[in-house]
């Protein structure tokens, strides 16, 4: 697991000493090795930075920026199948240095050309320059495992694996894109492609970005897309078929992530996905996986059942409790991390698991996308019902209803957000094509209350398009809808970013069995009762109980959570202090002075309806506070 970055300056001010400043900020991605290469042509000047977490042939062979004939490369990530490819290559003729994964990438490039990603069963995000064809080619991974932000403004183009490493360069102009905050207060992170700073995006999931030097011209073009397996006929097969296959597609993404020159454990939480990670690599081998629980005394605490679900297993079991004062140092460093205002409270807990992982390994798999791959949240469960009570009213009174619903608005008070929102949201459903409830409803799950919203911001500003607003139609079954928008928004947006920065934070490589892209490709095309049938996820448990007793894993799902709002009363008050105080809101030039009082009243009475709100606040302006 690597950092990159890198520039493309037509005004040719960049230089080699900004670029060394540019790449160290990626330090913890890569404490390995770092490589700089700097280009100088007529017209413009190019530089690639990289920071190396060796894995995959750990010798100086493996070096990046790494060249090949006319092609130079920086790569993140890794390609699990590249000695099948580097066995194919060589057949084709070609003529291998080194053992690494990025060599095989740069030799596949020249053989296949952009179509080599089809090949790929990894992670990846990686910067390809043609020295001949002056172009730049940038291709990210399908799920959106490994990330990439660009930016391209008066004549500057910049890469990088985080936001951080533009900072440290002067031509960067950090203007904050206000509508990206308007999202950031809905998810509680800024969705792909957008970002928190103009002219700055991140490259969507299974996207190519070809930079063409002479014209100045970025082509960008889609290459894979979750959807589209969704809108196949669903397979015609028997569950048993179905469970057999869907465990052999298992087993080889959990192998092929054990590809490696390093020690590498999983995380354990007790839940049925990292059960399913464990006991697949565990079964039939004498040597014992590494496996890693953090425990907490307060909040969800799943530690008892992973130690349990080890013993079973006779993994090699690390366990540690954390103390709330560790938890809490971890709050502070987030905004330096994290780039971006991103309020998923669970980076703290994934952090601290993190860190005690890397003291025994240097790659960790995590068992993350199961909820999305088998429909496991509550959230898919409350959808279903609510769109079979809408579906139930008769057409003709779908205008009076929502007449009525927007009067009751109207004069219900403030403070009652939940309710509004609700409301709302249901006369928003029933104002829309009947062809576009499922995406209406699910978005009100992820939206800030409209009327917190107009008193909250300043400016009234208007939501860019998201994959809320795609064309769905092909879908055959109600629940494939939410699971494609979960997959292509809140899986990488929030899951893969937290799992990323968290684990990079101390450079530990994380990887991501679930998120292989033959696993969604299949199950994609399941009929749903085989995913949601008598209980959620249901073919995932089925294949986890011939591994594990039942009475180890039937259980209600807790999560991974610290009590955050909690502390924010007591121990952490003084960051509400420090960040939500009026100088302080009147300086991001964001928010309403007197809403974010309002609000912070509310939360220390407990009258709050939507506690996730303070803690968006917050993270938003220490994150200013940090970068601004």
């Amino acid at each position: 697991m690597c950092g990159i970055c890198g520039f493309i300056d037509y005004e040719l001010k960049s230089d080699k000493k900004m670029l060394n400043k540019m790449v160290s900020t990626l330090h913890h991605r890569g404490p390995n090795d770092t490589g700089k290469k700097f280009y100088k042509k007529e017209n413009v000047v190019l530089g690639f930075g990289h920071t190396r977490l060796s894995i995959i042939d750990l010798s100086n062979l493996g070096s990046q920026p790494m060249h090949y004939k006319n092609y130079s490369i920086v790569f993140n990530g890794e390609i699990y199948n590249f000695k099948e490819l580097k066995k194919e290559l060589k057949s084709l003729g070609h003529v291998f240095i080194s053992e690494s994964d990025t060599e095989v990438i740069l030799h596949s490039f020249e053989e296949w050309g952009v179509n080599c990603v089809s090949r790929f069963i990894g992670m990846f995000a990686f910067v390809i320059f043609d020295n001949l064809l002056n172009e730049i080619i940038i291709i990210r991974d399908r799920a959106g495992v490994k990330p990439l932000f660009y930016y391209w403004h008066e004549d500057l183009f910049l890469f990088s694996s985080e936001l951080k490493a533009f900072h440290e360069h002067p031509r960067f102009l950090k203007k904050i894109n206000k509508n990206s905050v308007h999202q950031y207060m809905d998810f509680g992170y800024i969705p792909s492609p957008y970002c928190i700073f103009e002219n700055c995006k991140k490259l969507n999931p299974g996207h190519i970005l070809k930079f063409t030097l002479d014209k100045k011209e970025i082509e960008i073009t889609k290459y894979w897309d979750v959807k589209d397996y969704y809108k196949l006929p669903k397979l015609k097969i028997s569950y048993e078929e179905a469970k057999v296959e869907v465990e052999k597609l298992l087993i080889s993404a959990c192998e092929y992530r054990m590809v490696s020159d390093v020690p590498v454990g999983v995380f354990l939480s007790g839940g049925f996905d990292s059960a399913a990670v464990t006991a697949l690599l565990q079964k039939n081998k004498n040597k014992k996986l590494n496996t890693f629980t953090i425990g907490f005394k307060e909040g969800n605490n799943e530690a008892p059942f992973a130690k349990d679900i080890a013993r079973y297993l006779k993994t090699n079991h690390t366990e540690y409790y954390c103390t709330k004062k560790e938890a809490q140092e971890i709050i502070p460093n987030l905004p330096f991390y994290f780039d971006e205002p991103f309020a998923d409270s669970s980076a703290i807990p994934t952090t601290l698991v993190s860190k005690m992982a890397k003291e025994s390994v240097k790659v960790a798999l995590s068992a993350d996308a199961g909820d999305e791959l088998f429909a496991g949240y509550t959230i898919h469960k409350t959808f279903l019902k609510n769109l079979m009570l809408i579906e139930k009213i008769p057409q003709i009174l779908y205008k009076p209803i929502s007449r009525i619903l927007e009067i009751l608005i109207s004069i219900i008070p403030q403070k009652k957000y939940r309710l509004k929102h609700k409301l709302d949201t249901v006369s928003k459903v029933l104002k829309s094509e009947k062809s576009n409830f499922h995406q209406v409803l699910y978005r009100s799950y992820f939206s800030t209350g409209i009327s917190i919203k107009e008193e909250l911001f300043k400016d009234k500003l208007n939501l860019p398009k998201t994959i809320f607003d795609s064309d769905f139609t092909g879908f055959e079954q109600n629940l494939s809808i939410p699971l494609a928008i979960d997959y292509s928004s809140y899986l990488q947006n929030d899951i893969l970013t937290k799992v990323d920065r968290a684990t990079m934070s101390v450079s530990l490589e994380g990887r991501e069995p679930f998120l292989d892209h033959r696993i969604i490709e299949y199950v994609a095309q399941l009929p749903i009762d085989f995913k949601y049938g008598n209980y959620q996820k249901r073919i995932l448990r089925d294949i986890v109980y011939k591994y594990i007793p039942k009475e180890l894993m039937d259980r209600p799902k807790t999560g991974f959570t610290v009590p955050i709002y909690n502390w924010l009363k007591t121990d952490l008050r003084y960051l509400i202090d420090e960040n939500l105080n009026s100088l302080s809101i009147q300086d991001s030039d964001i928010f309403n002075v007197n809403a974010v009082e309002k609000i912070k009243h509310q939360f220390f009475n407990d009258e709050l309806d939507d506690l996730t709100i303070i803690w968006k606040l917050l993270q938003f302006q220490m994150w200013y506070k940090k970068w601004m």
